[in-house]
């Protein structure tokens, strides 16, 4: 526990540290500007904002919920939404925003989910997710090579590129954890046996059996998602709408500096796509560092000055810090307990 803490604290300030170093750079050079852009932010747009991000996460806990529901019926959609967002501190303060499943193990056991029912429910939500955000990827990248939006520039085509195939890696690798039980089979019994040789493990043959138990109701449960095709579709179209949400707060933010003009929807929705797949694989807490320079990057192409700078630092509290700072409201609210 204390080694938890310990690293969750490390995390929280590399995570304070990056963000001073953003702000220095995104500050140092038309300070005042920048400053007066965010104070005369049309409070309208900043709303519009807020609602986008609200729907965000009203959406992700409709598909976290109907899962969860067919294991525990009598869950809430009012737990769900509680949960969604209490995730985001963990997932905000970690590397990968690995946090997040963890405490929901832990959250769903609590309210009466075996543990390998709610992995089960955490991993197939997350496959949806990830369907989702590569199904836009690709809708971008198609885009982009059509109507060249953004200046080739090799290290931006790199990134978006290593992006995109780590994304689609995780489908591929969560689809095979999911539905190929013979390697799943393989790999456990190396890995027991490897435990059994340390002397980690007395019983093997005991273990086994109570694993290839969770992964046989693993499997059970994948092949219910993947056979419900009305659900599947529905369902991995309700998170492709939520990141559309989530794509379109640039535009809001924008707009709400008095700019019409620059960007429309349709190309913020790609633009974000390409910040998205770079964010992605940035191995620090809310991928700070890479979705700034990511945004600076791409939106650079439609925007410039002191209102590019000012609509970034916005964008990034609404997409970051608002999930993380109500995580943390939401999980203090509980108390000691």
């Amino acid at each position: 526990m204390k080694k938890e803490k310990l690293n969750q604290k490390l995390n929280i300030a590399i995570l304070i540290v990056i963000t001073m170093v953003v702000l220095f750079f995104s500050l140092k050079d038309d300070f005042d500007a920048v400053i007066e852009q965010i104070l005369t932010a049309n409070p309208f747009w900043l709303f519009v904002s807020f609602f986008l991000m609200a729907s965000y996460f009203f959406l992700r806990s409709i598909d976290f919920f109907k899962l969860i529901q067919r294991v525990v019926p009598e869950y809430t959609l009012k737990k769900s939404i509680k949960l969604t967002i209490t995730t985001q501190f963990f997932n905000a303060v970690t590397p990968f925003a690995t946090g997040g499943q963890p405490f929901q193990v832990y959250m769903l056991k609590k309210n009466g989910v075996r543990i390998p029912e709610a992995t089960n429910i955490i991993i197939q939500n997350f496959i949806l997710y990830q369907i989702a955000l590569v199904i836009l990827g690709c809708v971008a990248l198609i885009a982009n090579y059509f109507c060249h939006f953004y200046k080739e520039i090799e290290i931006l085509k790199n990134l978006v590129t290593i992006g995109f195939i780590m994304n689609f890696l995780v489908i591929v690798g969560l689809f095979v954890i999911s539905f190929g039980r013979k390697i799943n089979r393989k790999l456990l019994h190396f890995v027991i046996h490897i435990l059994t040789k340390l002397r980690l493990i007395k019983d093997s043959e005991a273990k086994k059996k109570q694993w290839e138990s969770y992964f046989n109701r693993f499997h059970k449960g994948a092949k219910v998602l993947i056979s419900d095709k009305k659900y599947f579709i529905s369902a991995v179209g309700r998170n492709i709408l939520a990141l559309i949400c989530l794509y379109l707060v640039p535009l809001t933010v924008i707009y709400s500096m008095g700019d019409y003009t620059s960007i429309n929807g349709i190309e913020t929705i790609i633009t974000s796509a390409y910040v998205m797949l770079i964010g992605s694989f940035v191995p620090i807490p809310g991928g700070t560092g890479g979705l700034e320079y990511g945004y600076v990057a791409f939106f650079g192409n439609f925007l410039g000055g002191s209102t590019l700078k000012a609509s970034m630092l916005i964008w990034r509290f609404f997409t970051y810090y608002l999930g993380m700072f109500a995580g943390a409201i939401t999980l203090n609210m509980k108390g000691k307990k």
